[in-house]
């Protein structure tokens, strides 16, 4: 009797576990063909960059909505708000890299695909090997802190490109991080909520996208 209800609770875990990674995958793929569609729009349009302070502003505006109502429907609105504004943030700067560089489409293909290849590559394996990543998760909390603050001041530094090719390449290990220890807390159980799940999968797709981005146009741009 024991050992049927042991593996009644085991096949429920089982269920519950492939809903949330059926779940996150479908969320995941929907928003970001809509944040692709933003994008798009903001090019078309040529909408400037709405800037640093609006960006982070709008950022985390959504992101602590969406996290506050992660467990009711306007989680989903709000998840969409979200990345639909960054959407609309993302196209300035691939206009930007398109005008600026003659090569410029071929680096924004590139950086694209790169993106997709890293992000199935790290997922397979997670999923494949059923690795446990959850010990990375300290670690990866205080190296995304230290690398967006670095990456403020490189902002306002200019004078030293190479401080802002260190946080770049720094973003593409914390992100690749990411992404095994987010599908690994989703397979494990640690992550039962498919909208906080696919935010995280999103945040992480969105910065190795642009930090690709950025070390391929220094290393491989042509103007």
């Amino acid at each position: 009797m024991r050992l049927n209800t042991v593996a009644t609770r085991s096949d429920t875990q089982v269920l519950a576990t492939n809903k949330v990674l059926k779940n996150t995958y479908a969320l995941l793929s929907m928003t970001l063909l809509f944040s692709a569609l933003t994008a798009g729009l903001s090019m078309t349009l040529n909408l400037p960059h709405p800037g640093m302070i609006i960006t982070m502003v709008g950022y985390f505006g959504l992101l602590f909505l969406t996290t506050r109502f992660s467990n009711s429907v306007w989680g989903l609105a709000f998840i969409f708000a979200l990345t639909g504004f960054m959407g609309l943030t993302l196209g300035p700067i691939l206009s930007m890299y398109i005008s600026t560089f003659s090569n410029g489409s071929q680096l924004v293909m590139t950086a694209l695909g790169g993106t997709g290849v890293i992000f199935l590559g790290l997922s397979g394996y997670a999923l494949t090997s059923r690795k446990d990543f959850s010990f990375l998760g300290g670690f990866l909390m205080v190296g995304i802190l230290v690398a967006f603050l670095t990456g403020i001041v490189a902002i306002f530094v200019p004078s030293m490109p190479g401080l802002s090719l260190a946080v770049s390449a720094m973003f593409i290990l914390l992100m690749s991080g990411m992404i095994l220890y987010q599908t690994s807390e989703i397979i494990h159980g640690g992550e039962t909520n498919y909208i906080l799940a696919t935010i995280t999968l999103y945040v992480s797709i969105y910065n190795l996208f642009l930090s690709l981005l950025q070390i391929l146009g220094v290393f491989s741009g042509e103007d």
